[in-house]
């Protein structure tokens, strides 16, 4: 499915609103200074699993970079604009995953972690009724997240697996890597 078609899917699928959309902006200032104790969190999360650690660790300075990459992603979740470009840049997420190995059982519990972390800071950063409209605002836009990026790796296992690989793993690798290359 078209990345920006299955944006606008979820948005309804999901109640997500513009008024949602606002208060992620107004978010931004509260959440995104954050991000760099998230992301530590996140890849030291990663770093305990032996499997992950190895992809994380397969190239000289790759964390190092994925912390920028990750702090700009954090920052993203609450800019306020969430259209078909957003969307295309979160497909090319999932698809950079896929082809290394990073698949949604990886992905998805440590999206927990990004969870946990963000709702705790909503938490004692707002206070009042304020927060209840918060939390459901993140919990729609990650409910997004995670519908786009699941869907990049649906796409890419099913052209893996049309391409002749009978391995998941390879498949979805595979697959990820000819939508990248395209």
């Amino acid at each position: 499915m078209d990345p920006g078609d299955l944006l606008e899917l979820l948005k309804r699928r999901t109640g997500f609103t513009q008024a949602h959309a606002a208060l992620l902006r107004e978010l931004g200032e509260v959440m995104t200074p954050i991000a760099p104790e998230v992301a530590l969190a996140f890849y030291d999360y990663l770093g305990r699993d032996g499997e992950l650690a190895g992809i994380l660790h397969a190239v000289p300075g790759r964390v190092e970079r994925l912390y920028g990459t990750f702090a700009r992603w954090y920052a993203e979740l609450f800019g306020g604009t969430y259209d078909r470009a957003y969307a295309e840049r979160r497909r090319r997420i999932g698809l950079v995953h896929a082809k290394l190995g990073i698949g949604p059982r990886a992905m998805v519990p440590a999206m927990g972690i990004v969870q946990e972390l963000s709702l705790e800071h909503l938490r004692t950063a707002l206070r009042g009724p304020e927060v209840f409209s918060a939390v459901e605002a993140f919990e729609k836009i990650l409910a997004i997240e995670l519908g786009l990026i699941e869907e990049s790796y649906l796409e890419a296992l099913s052209l893996g697996l049309s391409l002749g690989y009978r391995e998941l793993r390879q498949a979805l690798a595979e697959g990820a890597a000819a939508l990248l290359s395209s």
